[in-house]
């Protein structure tokens, strides 16, 4: 069974069982702080298990995309080294929200790898928690699974999602791949090893964990399981190793081409097999190569491919970019989005490659050169930290390099250089602080902000340092209403702000977030006393939310205006709107000419001034993609979905913000600036309104000072401009000329001023108020007329000083340019660089240069 039907076989079963088949989300996890990356198939039903989310299914079933790399949960470093540990995987799952429990969750595991896989019983163990006698009952009784085949664990069969919160017990399903393998059965205290590998958790969420430690049961237990695609399909195509799966070996045999490595089995071209993966999936979910979060570790994750590369291939290592178009090819069908980006994903692994390619070798060099002097076994910190702060060297590359040459690395003196430089993938901040783990909420907030800024509503529920409380009067706090017009934080939209007044108290909302479809009120500045049950008026800061509205509406028709300027590659990748300002970030491969910014304005200006109606209405997703509306990035869509038209049909989207009424309302669009923030991402931002106008009134002014300043009208301002530029060059091509001659006139002057040291014609010359650079083609041909020569030219030009070494052919061996050069940067502050003929340094200005000529003297004599 090949991994297509090996995946199609379960999402099959369980839609037979009417579970619902739910496309994988992104990669990246949607309105979670606490999470770099989605890791497992629960991790987009989150806010469902945590009763924050309701769903029209209480069954799913998916195949998710998941990353393990970075965070609490990371398996870079063991990737190459095993059987089965990858940094990009597939997670196979079923779940049930308060519908079936263990019963029915343990008869269909059974069944769907028995009877649909076909696995021999006697191939497969079950562990239970100890104290579930539930589950154990179950295999025994009902699926009639032999005891001595069932093991009872402790912690390891207790899943919980985090210090409080749902959790409960899990039964894990092993496969025996055969006693050619070590390993003992699943038992307490003992190690699988490759022989036994878990193949299926069954987690049942049947408790809720308070703050102190107890285990309250939920009302409605659920089910969430995870089986992994690649361990599965091993099991199906008879091997204990995944990357001798079909998932892999196109891959690995394509890498083994490019890099001329015979052994297939080599650990580094699992390594780049598994890096590319996560790497092409990573880029095309929006993620971008950069120094912080989940985009640092996309950074480890190419550097370390590229690493392994090298090793394999020191003369041709740039292979992740030539690979992408070909994994594309394998995974378009079923993940269209690779293909869809294939261009960026290349384009922006080319870019790391030539970042780092080009210091790889370098520290690589360093790295062995210091191995070949280690006294001992252990790499210290501050070369592991010199390795990343010079080189862009991760900390887990030095460890994958030491671990091959069975060394160890001083971690912790590493880790004291580089405390500041830490990424950590959770983060403590008020709205976190402020609420429990989970939140057990039957209705949904309804939101009826699209309407009014004000409104009245009842306090549901009340936080405070991660409690739910039934009153309030100090402090900041965090409270749910049962209706409310602050809009909450969600597709780049910030929340609403305002004040909650009540007969008993006044506060300030200072913003709102949303868990789930949850709108939570986050409050401060308070005065009295606030409790549940109390009847509040709530009104948000109208003028705010009318700038964001413009601020929102314009990126909708910004957004057109660049496909269409642009072309239809540029897609989404990232927005941020607020009351001040817009920014969008966006795919295209270069930065924007002048006049393409020009246009687009006025695209966007002509709509605006056009006074088109907004129009808004509800429809099925399928039904809406149809139309033409486009998704935007990182957002969260069900089966029923907002459709905004702004503008009529210029711009058709899915967005589920506040806009204006009429385009008119936004009154003017201005773009500030344009710049890339990644390889193949581009990044504008832009004001709106009263904000745009003045902005727009401050350049025409400014234009008028320019134009009056050269005595003409703005109009024939550009003309003038143009003469100058004319004028400029003219004098330009004269000082050119003259400098020529001048330079004519210094050599001609320095065939005559030649010394005999040991045998060598050397010069040695101060000139001051010339760019010493602007020398080099002279000395080139002065080196040809003059055998054996050596020329050291120094001076000082404005507020630097600047010294030049040029050797002869012949002498390079001898007397290197280069060592000269570090002579001189060893007794002045200049800093340079070159080659064995020529180099040149730069740095503060000397009093006194030429004094380096006796030490260059002394320096030739004595060699």
């Amino acid at each position: 069974m090949n991994s297509l039907e090996v995946r199609k076989t379960f999402l099959d079963y369980f839609s037979e069982k009417k579970h619902k088949l739910v496309s994988s989300s992104s990669i990246v996890p949607n309105n979670d702080p606490t999470l770099l990356f989605t890791n497992a198939g629960m991790t987009q039903f989150k806010d469902v298990f945590l009763g924050a989310e309701k769903l029209d299914y209480a069954r799913a079933t998916s195949a998710q995309k998941c990353i393990r790399a970075g965070g609490k949960h990371n398996d870079l470093e063991n990737v190459g080294y095993t059987l089965r540990h990858h940094t990009f995987f597939e997670m196979l799952g079923n779940f049930s929200f308060g519908d079936y429990f263990k019963e029915t969750a343990i008869e269909y595991a059974w069944d769907l790898l028995t009877n649909h896989y076909k696995l021999p019983e006697d191939k497969l163990w079950v562990t239970v928690h100890i104290e579930d006698i539930e589950s154990e009952k179950i295999w025994l009784e009902k699926i009639g699974l032999d005891k001595s085949r069932i093991s009872k664990l402790n912690e390891d069969n207790f899943w919980s999602m985090g210090d409080t919160g749902p959790c409960g017990p899990c039964s894990e399903i092993f496969y025996d791949h055969g006693n050619q393998l070590v390993g003992d059965s699943p038992e307490e205290g003992k190690d699988t090893g490759d022989r036994f590998v878990e193949i299926y958790n069954l987690v049942f969420m049947q408790f809720n964990r308070d703050a102190d430690g107890n285990l309250n049961p939920l009302p409605k237990p659920s089910v969430d399981t995870g089986m992994g695609l690649e361990r599965i399909t091993a099991v199906m195509q008879g091997t204990p190793d995944n990357y001798q799966t079909d998932l892999f070996t196109p891959l690995i045999k394509k890498i083994s081409e490019i890099t001329r490595e015979k052994d297939l089995d080599n650990p580094s071209l699992r390594v780049i097999a598994d890096h590319l993966r996560a790497s092409c999936f990573m880029l095309s979910d929006g993620i971008a190569v950069g120094n912080e979060g989940r985009n640092y570790v996309l950074r480890r994750i190419i550097r370390r491919a590229l690493r392994h590369a090298y090793k394999l291939n020191k003369d041709n290592f740039y292979i992740m970019s030539e690979l992408a178009i070909y994994f594309s090819d394998l995974y378009k069908d079923l993940y269209p989005e690779i293909e869809k980006n294939n261009t960026f994903i290349k384009k922006a692994l080319l870019e790391e490659e030539k970042r780092f390619g080009s210091t790889l070798n370098q520290g690589m060099n360093l790295l062995e050169e210091e191995i070949k002097n280690l006294k001992g076994r252990v790499i210290r910190g501050d070369l592991s930290f010199k390795l990343y702060d010079t080189f862009g060297f991760p900390l887990d590359m030095t460890l994958d390099f030491a671990r091959e040459m069975n060394l160890q690395v001083d971690v912790e003196e590493y880790e004291k250089l580089m405390d500041e430089q830490k990424t950590r993938a959770k983060e403590s901040n008020t709205f976190e602080s402020l609420l429990p783990s989970s939140i057990e909420i039957e209705e949904d907030t309804n939101f009826t902000g699209y309407k009014e800024f004000n409104s009245k509503s009842v306090v549901n529920m009340i936080f405070k340092d991660g409690k739910q409380v039934s009153k309030v009067d100090e402090g900041e706090f965090a409270v749910l209403f049962d209706s409310t017009p602050f809009y909450a934080e969600s597709g780049g939209q910030v929340g609403d702000t305002g004040q909650i007044i009540s007969t008993s108290g006044t506060c300030e909302v200072f913003d709102t977030k949303k868990v789930g479809n949850q709108h939570i009120h986050l409050c401060r500045n308070f005065k009295g006393m606030f409790s549940v049950g109390d009847e509040v008026e709530l009104t948000i800061k109208k003028e705010r939310r009318m700038n964001i509205v413009s601020n929102h509406s314009a990126t909708h028709l910004m957004h057109s205006a660049l496909r269409n300027v642009l072309g239809e590659h540029v897609e989404q990748k990232g927005s941020l709107v607020n009351e001040d300002k817009l920014r969008f970030d966006f795919s295209h491969p270069q930065a924007l000419k002048q006049e393409e910014m020009k246009e687009i304005e006025s695209q966007v200006n002509k709509v605006i001034n056009d006074d088109i109606a907004t129009e808004i209405f509800e429809t099925s997703f399928d039904e809406a993609i149809d139309l033409g509306a486009l998704a935007f990035f990182g957002d969260k869509y069900g089966d029923k979905v907002r459709v905004l038209k702004i503008g009529g049909d210029y711009s058709i989207e899915l967005c589920g913000g506040t806009h204006v009424q009429s385009t008119s309302q936004i009154e003017k669009f201005k773009i500030i600036s344009e710049s890339s923030i990644s390889s193949g991402v581009r990044r504008i931002e832009a004001v709106t309104g009263s904000v745009a106008n003045l902005l727009i009134d401050e350049e025409k002014n400014e234009l008028n000072v320019i134009a009056n300043s050269f005595g003409v009208t703005v109009e024939n301002l550009s003309e003038k401009i143009k003469e100058h530029k004319n004028s400029i060059k003219e004098i330009q091509s004269k000082l050119k000329i003259l400098e020529k001659n001048n330079n004519s006139n210094l050599i001609k002057y320095f065939e005559l001023n030649f010394i005999d040291i040991n045998g060598m014609n050397v010069l040695m010359h101060r000139i001051d108020n010339l760019n010493l650079s602007s020398l080099r083609s002279n000395l080139d041909d002065l080196k040809n007329k003059i055998d054996n020569s050596l020329i050291i030219l120094i001076g000082n030009n404005n507020t630097k000083s600047q010294v030049i070494v040029s050797v002869s052919k012949n002498l390079e061996q001898s007397f290197s340019a280069k060592n000269i050069l570090n002579l001189i940067s060893s007794k002045t502050n200049l800093k340079g660089g070159g080659k064995d003929d020529f180099a040149q340094a730069g740095g503060d200005v000397l009093d006194k240069p030429e004094f380096i000529f006796d030490e260059i003297q002394k320096y030739i004599e004595n060699s």
